[in-house]
């Protein structure tokens, strides 16, 4: 074992090699975050097609990373409590090359169809097992070289902290590069190759490192030398508050993802983003000399928290940059003031791995939190507004200006309170009055603690509760017209909305409707007998059109295969002597849509409709070949798509179900994405030709909506009467736009279109 010397008279290291342990060092680090943050959406992305497509996938990615995160962390402090240098060495390069020969990435062969419940503990299992060794030896890099660095001797070892802002460079250029380069450019299994020709250069570099601790004098194993020999070892106190400034914004991050993604797309693209800004902050706030200093951020952080305020109160969904860019701003500016404080408070090097354990176990639990414990606990997306609101708890501590009229704060907040929640529970003009203006209530109550934050420095306790009376106002004057209920899964938050007077029942994911149903006539009579299809599926739109000129051209009884049930809607589309067969990915959705007192379109057209639940690429694969007349995949009403449903080998097993003459039809109504070209392309590589309905209805206020749809069949008569309409465009693929397939898709391509293209 390596003695611990006294500082001596000993000749220090040359010039070139301290730049060589550097430069090598640094490199290691950098390469290890690069995999380590790269594999995230890779892996997420091979796993997607299993659960749906849903954007809890990459939730629980997260919380399954940040575990593992934890696990190597507290691996490489244990490792480092053994003084002797080889053995640190020789046992995580085994665990590397261990790893190593379990690539490259796949799914773990034993994990077939996912259960019919606890989709979450399911998922958690596949990642264990599939990346589980390979992600845990990277998790341990971080920490496990800055140690092996401080024992190298070299000068900068005393605060090896600059070397966590290079691993968090590498982890953002990681993120950015998959959305922007990998992910257009690449298919799945190119991207695997490149990822464990990675691995095997990281294990080369790590093995460089170890040889240059190795050589190092054993002088180096001080730690940073003598000034620190006597360092105290940071409190209880320290470490729980170090817990939860890592706790804040690691929940922050999933729940922030969720919101941005719910009405986009389950894709790297958005997910990478906030964790792209989430390590951005890490970058700097660990620089010796950070470009933004921490105190603008503290200034700043009331301001970023009353701006979500104003985004939740507003619901600026309908507004791509609006979402995307507001939100994700404020959550940039309230992480960097959270981990700014983690930086100030940083311990000497000689506790460097404890620190890094508490902060990774800190992200854990705020991962725990948002990904895990709030689906299964709130009924709506709680999680966002609660850590938003304990995000001003992470503000250091501080001394009042104006302490003697900060004393009645409490009582005036409370009467202020009383005044603004009272109203909620009575009738009248000015609960009413109160809805109509919530943005502006809520609004002022978050102005008010920004105010109170960076002119009058009042303690982070008060600025807690003017936040959080500010969101809970949120909650309490809704946006919705009319009475909202929530439906909470795995699958996302589903909203019905009984509009005022009862008139439409609506369903809604996110701000997207999904479907809806009149209840009560212009007059204010009931709606009685047969419910009428009515939103994307109204008998003269696109989906309507299709199955009357289908239904024309069989003259007979149809067999049908709908994916998605949402509100049931297409149930009435049925007529007497057709056979329905719906699939469905979530059970909640068909309680939803099956209670009468939501809907009637199920029980009132198909009283025995049993859907069969569970990803349709898997369940509708099972059904036999040659079955339907018509195949109407309804699974992009939402602008949150599951992409493995418009993929080339989706369609070839559409085409193989089909009838002779039957057709297949997609519904891609969609805001933000421009999927009509994706579609022709997979329809034209199984050699179906296709026809496009794009057209505005001008009934909105109907909640009778316009819809783009493509129908695809073998020949021009199986799509009889479309073929000839004016408002059907037979349509060729386009050259310019890459087929999608399981091994290749590219939500940015389609994202670009729509904001070039617009709605035409």
């Amino acid at each position: 074992m390596d003695s611990i010397a006294q500082p001596a008279a000993t000749e220090q290291p040359s010039s070139s090699r301290n730049r060589l342990l550097l430069t090598v060092y640094t490199a290691a680090i950098f390469v290890s975050a690069l995999l380590l943050f790269s594999v995230q959406p890779l892996f997420t992305k091979m796993v997607l097609p299993r659960l749906g497509g849903s954007p809890a996938v990459w939730s629980v990615a997260m919380v399954f990373f940040q575990s593992l995160l934890l696990a190597g962390y507290a691996y490489a402090h244990l490792l480092m409590q053994i003084k002797n240098r080889v053995v640190p060495v020789v046992v995580h390069l085994a665990l590397l090359v261990a790893a190593f020969v379990t690539l490259p990435l796949g799914i773990a062969g034993a994990y077939g169809e996912p259960p019919s419940s606890g989709y979450a503990f399911w998922l958690l299992g596949l990642f264990v097992m599939s990346i589980g060794l390979p992600f845990f030896a990277l998790a341990a890099n971080n920490p496990l070289l800055q140690a092996w660095f401080v024992r190298t001797g070299h000068p900068d070892g005393r605060d090896p902290y600059f070397l966590y802002a290079s691993s968090n460079i590498g982890s953002f250029l990681a993120l950015l590069s998959y959305p922007f380069l990998l992910e257009p450019v690449f298919t799945l299994h190119t991207q695997n190759r490149l990822w464990t020709g990675g691995y095997g250069l990281l294990i080369v570099l790590i093995a460089a490192c170890a040889v240059l601790l190795l050589r190092s004098p054993k002088l180096a194993m001080v730690d940073a030398q003598t000034e620190q020999a006597n360092a105290p070892a940071p409190g209880v106190v320290t470490r729980l508050r170090w817990i939860f400034l890592a706790a804040v914004p690691s929940g922050l991050l999933i729940a922030v993802t969720a919101h941005i993604s719910t009405d986009v797309a389950a894709a790297p693209l958005l997910w990478v983003l906030p964790l792209s800004l989430y390590l951005l902050t890490w970058v700097v706030v660990f620089q010796s000399r950070p470009l933004l200093p921490h105190k603008w951020m503290l200034m700043l952080q009331p301001v970023a928290i009353a701006g979500v305020i104003f985004l939740l109160a507003f619901g600026g969904e309908q507004n791509l940059l609006l979402t995307l860019g507001g939100h994700q701003l404020c959550f940039f500016v309230i992480a960097m003031a959270c981990h700014g404080e983690l930086a100030r408070t940083r311990p000497p090097s000689k506790y460097l791995t404890g620190f890094y354990v508490a902060l990774s176990f800190g992200g854990m639990i705020g991962g725990l939190f948002a990904g895990l414990v709030a689906p299964f606990t709130f009924s709506w997306i709680a999680e966002y507004p609660i850590l938003v609101a304990l995000a001003a708890l992470c503000r250091p501590s501080v001394n009042e200006r104006f302490a003697g009229i900060a004393k009645w704060y409490w009582l005036v907040l409370a009467v202020v309170a009383v005044a603004l929640v009272v109203p909620s529970y009575t009738t009248g003009a000015l609960p009413a009055w109160f809805e109509d203006h919530r943005v502006g209530i809520a609004g002022a109550v978050g102005v008010l603690a920004a105010l109170l934050a960076i002119a009058v420095n009042v303690g982070r306790w008060k600025i807690f509760a003017t936040v959080a009376l500010a969101l809970a106002l949120i909650r309490i004057y809704p946006a919705d017209e009319g009475r909202v209920t929530t439906v909470r899964s795995f699958f996302g938050v589903h909203k019905i909305v009984v509009t005022p007077g009862g008139y439409f029942h609506v369903l809604m994911h996110g701000t997207t409707i999904h479907g809806a149903e009149r209840f009560r006539n212009n007059d204010g009579t009931p709606v009685t007998g047969r419910p009428e299809p009515i939103t994307y599926y109204h008998k003269d739109g696109g989906i309507g059109q299709a199955i009357t000129a289908i239904r024309e051209r069989k003259g007979a009884p149809l067999k049908v295969a709908a994916i998605g049930v949402g509100s049931g809607t297409l149930a009435c589309a049925a007529e007497p002597g057709d056979s329905w067969k719906f699939f469905e990915i979530d059970q909640s959705m068909v309680d939803a849509a099956r209670d009468p007192k939501n809907f009637r379109y199920i029980s009132s057209c198909l009283p025995d409709l049993k859907p069969v639940i569970g990803d349709a690429r898997l369940t509708f694969a099972r059904e036999p070949d040659g079955a339907y007349d018509l195949i109407i995949v309804d699974a992009y009403s939402s602008d949150a798509i599951p992409i493995h449903l418009a993929t080339e080998e989706a369609m070839a097993i559409y085409k193989d179900k089909l009838a002779p003459h039957g057709a297949v039809v997609m519904h891609v109504s969609n805001r933000h994405l421009d999927l009509e070209p994706v579609v022709v392309g997979i329809a034209d590589a199984n050699d179906l030709k296709s026809w496009v309905y794009d057209e505005d209805s001008g009934r909105d206020a109907d909640y009778i909506f316009s819809t783009d749809v493509v129908i695809s069949a073998r020949e021009a008569e199986d799509v009889g009467r479309l073929a000839s309409s004016k408002q059907w465009e037979e349509t060729e693929a386009d050259e310019k736009v890459r087929v999608w397939t399981d091994d290749y898709s590219n939500i940015l391509g389609a994202l670009y279109r729509r904001l070039r293209y617009g709605e035409q």
